[in-house]
C-alpha cells in the first residue's frame, strides 16, 4: 500500500466516523458538546480530503488555526477525562475525538501551508512556469510598476530550489520594503502580483533585452 492509498483509506475511515457520529446524534446519543465536536471534526475531514486529493478547499488560512484548535482540544479532553466526572457517553466521545484528532493536527498543519501548488490558481501556475523559466536563465531579475498614486518594484531570485521576492513600495513619500521566500514558483507569482500588481509577463517583458 502506497502513501496515497493509505491517505484515501484514512479519509474514508474518518468520514465513516463522522457519519456514525451524526447518526448517533440524530438518535439522541450525544450532548451539545458532542455536536460541537462533530462539527469541528467534519470540517477537519474536509481538510483531510483536500490534503489527500491535492486540492485546495476553502481558504488556506483556516487550516492551521483549526489544527491549533484541535491540538488544544486534545489536551483539554485528556485533562477532563482524568479530572472531571463525565458521563460514560461523554468520556467515549472525548476519547474517540482525542485519538483521531492527533493525526489530523499534523495533516492540517501541513495542508494550511500556502506555499503549495494546490492553492495556486491556473494563472498563478502559468505565471510560476514563466518565472521559473526566466530564473533558470538569469537570476536575479527586477521589474517595477508605476501609477499615479504609488510605485512598486520587485527583485526576484532563485537559490537552489528556493525562490525569493524582495518588494519595495512607495506611497505618499512613505517607503515599505519586505522580502519573502518560497518553495513553489506558483506561490511566488501569486505573491508578486498581490503586493505589487506586477505579473510574470511584466517581468518577462521588462527583462527581455537581458
Amino acid at each position: 500500500m502506497n502513501m496515497h492509498t493509505a491517505y484515501l483509506s484514512l479519509g474514508a475511515f474518518y468520514s465513516l466516523l463522522i457519519a456514525i457520529g451524526a447518526f448517533a446524534l440524530l438518535m439522541g446519543g450525544g450532548s451539545p458538546l458532542s455536536l460541537a465536536q462533530l462539527g469541528i471534526g467534519a470540517l477537519a475531514v474536509v481538510g483531510l480530503w483536500g490534503y489527500t486529493l491535492g486540492r485546495g478547499f476553502m481558504n488556506p488560512r483556516i487550516w492551521r488555526p483549526l489544527a491549533g484548535i484541535l491540538a488544544v482540544a486534545v489536551v483539554l479532553q485528556l485533562v477532563m477525562i482524568l479530572t472531571a466526572g463525565l458521563s460514560k457517553t461523554d468520556i467515549t466521545w472525548m476519547l474517540i475525538s482525542a485519538v483521531f484528532s492527533a493525526l489530523l493536527v499534523v495533516i492540517l498543519y501541513h495542508y494550511g501551508n500556502r506555499d503549495q501548488a494546490l492553492w495556486a490558481s491556473e494563472e498563478d501556475v502559468e505565471g510560476g512556469k514563466t518565472l521559473e523559466a526566466l530564473l533558470n536563465r538569469q537570476s536575479p531579475l527586477s521589474a517595477e510598476n508605476v501609477n499615479d498614486k504609488r510605485k512598486a518594484s520587485v527583485t526576484v531570485g532563485r537559490e537552489g530550489n528556493r525562490y525569493s521576492a524582495r518588494v519595495r513600495r512607495e506611497h505618499d513619500g512613505e517607503v515599505e520594503q519586505f522580502e519573502e521566500r518560497f518553495s513553489h514558483p506558483a506561490t511566488l507569482a501569486f505573491f508578486i502580483e498581490k503586493y505589487t500588481c506586477i505579473t510574470a509577463d511584466d517581468i518577462a517583458k521588462q527583462n527581455a533585452g537581458n
